[in-house]
């Protein structure tokens, strides 16, 4: 069926409390319901919810937050767990929410994460999953619109609704295939880490682990940047601000490499704003000062590890060889078993994730007997052979 032929829901455009509440009423006792958000954040650190989408079969809404007073009967949908949302990338629709409300939509399935399992490509947008499941291309001309400008033309909320029109019509596909291959149960861990609330909320003591490039800082420096961090964070969080609105990474770590003592100093750090050093001036000269009182965190809080060795590099090139070969045979994306840094942790024998649940069950096991001189690689006639070793050959050099 082309997508000519299809039948779509009418797009409900939901502006008014009672509106809402006969909408979510009519959806109360649903098994699951496709979810999507707009929202803005380009001149704000916290995302500004600005329409809500909401699709089952045979109907779907937009859902218009900026005119309404209230959103609670969404919430009561949102929030019940007998409910299953349905989303594509749900990370920034979960942190909406969790700003919101103080909580996340649970339980969850998001197609982004399943589809890897289904052998499509790892973070596949949207439109391509579309495309791979139903063979319908989506319109993009709005893809980058100003969801916060009313009133929303009839494009755009076409353009909005079609993003769980599809995805309703796609999820039941998507859970045939995946049950019939037994993958299912596969994916409650990959769903679980974006169902905890804590995942969203960013603690400014903790913000400096996010900036790159200070793996090169004396310890004197990384203390200022972790002071200067968590100060940024707050008054980011505490203006509504994006944090590089406050202060940019990296001038944040000049000024520790630096530590100025006046204000002044700081107009000599290149590209430091004039209105930066006039708004935040003191406030960061007293950061810089009081550094010296607080206890350094380690970078290894960060997951710092040796260099690898060049037989380490070497084995995880062979491990990544094997691991490409049994992914095929699933059927899956490699990536989504495991990366180098993991194969390099199996080498060492540190916590990887290649060790528990339906990645060790396809791949770790293999991957373990490589390691450990239990498999023998070959080349045949120009393609990789990977065999278990001989009960008389193991053992020997």
């Amino acid at each position: 069926m082309n997508d000519g032929e299809r039948s779509h829901p009418v797009m409900e455009y939901i502006d008014t409390p009672e509106a809402l509440r006969e909408f979510c009423t009519a959806l109360k006792g649903c098994e699951w319901l496709a979810l999507d958000t707009e929202f803005i954040r380009e001149k704000t650190y916290y995302p500004k919810l600005c329409l809500v989408q909401v699709g089952v079969p045979g109907r779907c809404a937009c859902i218009d937050p900026l005119a309404l007073e209230s959103l609670e009967p969404l919430y009561d949908l949102m929030f019940d767990t007998s409910i299953t949302k349905v989303l594509h990338a749900c990370s920034q629709d979960q942190e909406i929410f969790a700003n919101l409300a103080g909580k996340v939509p649970t339980p969850i399935f998001d197609t982004q994460l399943a589809s890897p399992l289904l052998g499509f490509a790892e973070q596949i947008g949207y439109g391509n999953f579309i495309k791979e499941v139903l063979g319908v291309s989506l319109e993009k001309a709005h893809a980058r619109a100003d969801w916060s400008r009313r009133p929303l033309s009839g494009g755009q909320l076409e353009y909005a609704a079609d993003d769980v029109r599809y995805l309703a019509e796609a999820y039941p596909l998507v859970r045939a295939r995946l049950a019939e291959q037994g993958r299912l149960a596969w994916l409650d861990a990959e769903f679980s880490p974006y169902e905890q609330l804590e995942r969203y909320q960013i603690d400014p003591p903790d913000a400096w682990k996010r900036i790159r490039g200070l793996e090169k800082l004396r310890p004197r420096a990384l203390s200022v940047v972790q002071q200067l961090a968590t100060w940024r964070e707050q008054t980011a969080q505490e203006k509504d601000l994006p944090r590089n609105w406050v202060i940019k990474d990296e001038i944040l770590i000049d000024i520790a490499r630096l530590a100025p003592q006046k204000v002044d100093e700081l107009s000599t750090i290149r590209g430091m704003p004039p209105k930066s050093v006039s708004r935040y001036g003191q406030q960061l000269i007293e950061q810089v000062a009081l550094a010296a009182d607080q206890p350094l965190q380690p970078l290894e809080a960060r997951g710092r590890r040796e260099r690898a060795s060049a037989q380490e590099e070497a084995l995880t090139d062979v491990l990544h060889a094997q691991l490409r070969l049994l992914a095929d045979k699933h059927g899956i994306n490699s990536t989504l078993i495991a990366g180098r840094k993991n194969l390099l942790a199996l080498i060492r024998d540190e916590k990887t994730p290649l060790l528990s649940g339906w990645r060790r069950e396809i791949a770790g096991e293999e991957l373990l007997a490589l390691r450990d001189g239990q498999r023998l690689v070959s080349v045949r006639n120009r393609h990789v052979v990977i065999e278990k070793v001989a009960d008389n050959d193991e053992g020997n050099p």
